[in-house]
């Protein structure tokens, strides 16, 4: 009993070191390394190796127990109107004032704070633009429920209708997106100068230059981004993730809780 006690601590201390690497191969054998843990446990203490694969196969179907009690309940508005919205309060939100001066720092104009709300689920933009360089940024809370989290962008839009968008978004995306958006996502932890560096080598790699990106006033970037948001429901719609209901609201369908669960798949073994 205690060598396997020493055997599955051991294998749990090696999933933790190769977890604390930033190099994506060695994460993702540390991703690896807890199904292992859990197999190793299973296995060892009860003598039977189907109990193993019960707890390593448990990290996989867990997501289904929140897909089932709420995911699949969600009802989302087919319009999702933004409007004018007073900012979170440093309580809500602490990191904000300080975020918002490193932008303004590279220059970038405060533009609007807008949202929406739809019962339990709220969502805040605090947008930017910077003319010089025809690109917008963005500071992004979700609020839903006992959850909520922010993330960063900055996004250029070409006049070809791409959009080049540079995020640190920290979860796989619970939509799929629509043809016409290109994005580079970075990890969750990179700061706006780390995430906007990325964004202009982003561009030139692409061989995006400033004359092939539309130039846009502030008022037009709040109305852009209420036209992605339909475009991105009507896309979904589309593609079988969402479906209506009688009521003319939106929610995830079968088809798109599998994908959500994909996603969280890929979360699973991605670079943090």
């Amino acid at each position: 009993m205690l060598s396997d006690l020493l055997l599955t601590l051991g294998v749990f201390v090696l999933t933790l070191a190769l977890r604390s690497f930033r190099h994506p191969f060695l994460r993702k054998l540390g991703a690896v390394g807890v199904l292992a843990t859990s197999f190793i446990a299973g296995w060892r203490f009860t003598g039977y190796w189907m109990v193993g694969v019960f707890c390593a196969a448990s990290w996989l179907l867990l997501p289904w127990l929140e897909i089932l009690t709420r995911v699949r309940r969600l009802t989302l508005p087919l319009e999702k109107n933004l409007r004018q919205k007073t900012p979170p309060n440093s309580e809500t939100f602490p990191a904000l004032n300080e975020i918002t001066e490193e932008i303004e720092g590279e220059k970038f104009e405060h533009i609007s704070d807008s949202g929406w709300d739809w019962e339990d689920y709220a969502q805040f933009f605090r947008l930017f633009y910077k003319m010089a360089e025809r690109t917008q940024s963005a500071i992004c809370l979700i609020d839903q429920r006992d959850v909520a989290f922010f993330y960063l962008s900055v996004s250029s839009r070409a006049k070809d209708g791409t959009i080049w968008t540079t995020w640190n978004y920290p979860f796989s995306y619970s939509l799929k997106l629509v043809p016409q958006w290109r994005v580079n996502r970075l990890r969750g932890d990179q700061t706006f100068l780390q995430i906007y560096e990325s964004h202009r080598h982003f561009l030139n790699e692409n061989r995006v230059r400033l004359e092939d990106l539309e130039e846009l006033d502030g008022d037009q970037i709040q109305n852009e981004i209420q036209k992605d948001l339909r475009a991105q429901i009507n896309h979904n719609i589309a593609t079988g993730v969402l479906t209506r209901n009688a009521a003319g609201e939106i929610r995830y369908s079968w088809r798109g809780m599998l994908f959500i669960w994909f996603q969280f798949l890929r979360d699973l073994v991605r670079l943090s």
